[in-house]
């Protein structure tokens, strides 16, 4: 097996909602892939990682099972890098006025890094990070 790519498929209850919120936050549209009520996606970084948010049904149909409730627990958390403490910090304001939740402040943690967390309206987690 020789992997050539990879990309994330994470499950929604809402995808215009999704949409919404990673647009506002300025995530580049996966232009293509994107399917009104059952799909979004977008691009992230330099290296285009895809990421795309199903709705609950097509995603359970597609995994053969449930979704997971991010209320009692966790999936994975993605970390995007910030070029400094300023965009961090200017990161977590974008995500506030979206609509996310910060679940740990901007902060320094550790020697030399400086950072926060956040997650979109249906519970997926996200790290922002400068080192």
């Amino acid at each position: 097996m020789r992997p050539t790519k990879i990309w994330a498929n994470l499950a929604v209850k809402d995808v215009e909602r999704t949409r919404t919120f990673y647009t506002a936050l300025g995530f580049k549209s996966n232009e293509g892939h994107n399917k009104a009520k059952e799909l979004t996606s977008f691009l992230i970084g330099d290296n285009n990682f895809i990421v795309h948010f199903f709705d609950h049904e097509p995603f359970k149909d597609a995994t053969k099972g449930e979704v997971a409730d991010l209320t009692n627990g966790n999936e994975l958390i993605f970390t995007l890098w910030a070029d400094s403490k300023e965009e961090a910090d200017a990161w977590a304001t974008e995500v506030r006025n979206a609509g996310g939740k910060i679940f740990s402040e901007p902060a320094e943690f550790g020697k030399g890094y400086y950072g926060f967390g956040f997650s979109d309206p249906d519970g997926h987690k996200w790290n922002v990070f400068h080192m």
